[in-house]
């Protein structure tokens, strides 16, 4: 026998015995209330969440917002959303885009245990927006809210080319004097709105 082979005899003999793969179906954690939960994430990362009724009611609280207020330039991609003041579509450029301080964009689903949200290019002509806004605010249906990441990775389907990303709050960094900074490389504000 070869010395090769030896090892490998070796090798199987001390291998653990096979056991039966975990039933993932009882994996990840379940809240009470999901909604309070995907609110005291948001918060705690930085962001803020707005549970409204309808739009009409996103709507009033959008104007309560101090950075909405005194914004010039805002983008909207959801029809009776907010009062957009740039035509997103006819944007050819999307370095056009850097000065643009209030982007309110659709988000497909919120996850409660980290107060992430689930957004894609799907519609989109620059995902550039996501990041290049100064506040950006993100409109979910609450329906849409799944508690841990184990079900929003089972909501995931890429069946065609595509981009998507979990955005939690709003940009930070701790990398410099590992002091916390918000805004350091994308929005200064993430704010979420769970209609319905």
């Amino acid at each position: 026998m070869t010395s090769k082979q030896t090892i490998l005899q070796a090798i199987k003999k001390s291998s653990p015995p096979e056991v039966p793969l975990p039933d993932l179906q009882d994996l990840g954690v379940c809240y009470e209330n999901p909604e309070e939960q995907f609110a005291e994430v948001l918060k705690a990362v930085g962001g803020s969440c707005f549970r409204v009724k309808n739009i009409e009611a996103l709507n009033r609280e959008l104007k309560n917002l101090k950075f909405y207020q005194n914004a010039r330039k805002i983008i909207s991609l959801l029809p009776g959303v907010g009062e957009p003041t740039v035509d997103f579509e006819s944007v050819e450029d999307p370095h056009h885009l850097e000065d643009v301080e209030v982007a309110i964009l659709k988000g497909e689903f919120a996850v409660a245990e980290n107060g992430a949200v689930w957004v894609t290019d799907r519609g989109l002509r620059h995902r550039a927006i996501y990041f290049i806004t100064q506040h950006l605010i993100l409109v979910v249906d609450a329906h849409q809210l799944v508690h841990n990441m184990h079900q929003a990775y089972e909501r995931l389907a890429f069946t065609n080319p595509g981009y998507g990303v979990f955005i939690s709050g709003p940009s930070k960094t701790a990398d410099i004097e590992q002091a916390l900074v918000i805004g350091a490389h994308g929005p200064r504000s993430c704010t979420v709105f769970l209609v319905g």
